[in-house]
């Protein structure tokens, strides 16, 4: 996995495993169906849950070295569109993940890691509910068919963590 650590000043420092490379995200080449799972309120104790679909198309980009996919689905009724690039960094083995969506309508700063074989882990700092945190996305693609990206935060750098999104894929038949 994507090894961190904090320098004095909070920075985070990260290293890509040993078999990290531009063919980590390959297997989410498609459309897909996706099964969402996300915890109503983050950081405060909450244990409840809602549940929601989405759709995505995903596509490589730049020779192989980045890829992007559109996320569909609606919130309170309302259409919700979502973007993500990925891209790879050969000299560092590091893939750099950004999110824009229709309520922000601007690319966040990234989150960075790498994949070990099958599970991808990538890192970055946001602040939720007023409080600085690090943000860990988790990719298992053990099994390609239905993999699963997972996301966490940690206000106590990194001790604990609290997992506030699921996301189960499986593959659109169009």
């Amino acid at each position: 996995m994507s090894a961190f650590s904090l320098s004095s000043d909070g920075k985070l420092a990260i290293r890509a495993s040993e078999t990290s490379s531009k063919n980590d995200f390959d297997y989410l080449v498609g459309n897909w169906n996706i099964r969402n799972r996300t915890l109503k309120e983050q950081l405060v104790g909450n244990d409840e849950w809602e549940e929601f679909d989405a759709t995505q198309e995903f596509r490589p980009i730049l020779l192989g070295l980045g890829n992007f996919d559109i996320f569909h689905t609606e919130f309170g009724g309302k259409p919700f569109e979502g973007l993500t690039v990925r891209l790879f960094d050969p000299q560092t083995r590091l893939w750099t993940i950004y999110w824009a969506d229709t309520r922000t309508v601007k690319l966040d700063s990234g989150k960075v890691g790498s994949f070990d074989g099958d599970e991808g882990e990538f890192f970055g700092r946001e602040v939720v509910a007023g409080k600085d945190v690090i943000v860990k996305f988790h990719w298992d693609k053990r099994n390609p068919k239905t993999p699963i990206y997972s996301r966490a935060f940690s206000a106590d750098a990194g001790t604990t963590w609290e997992w506030n999104w699921y996301s189960n894929f499986s593959r659109r038949i169009d």
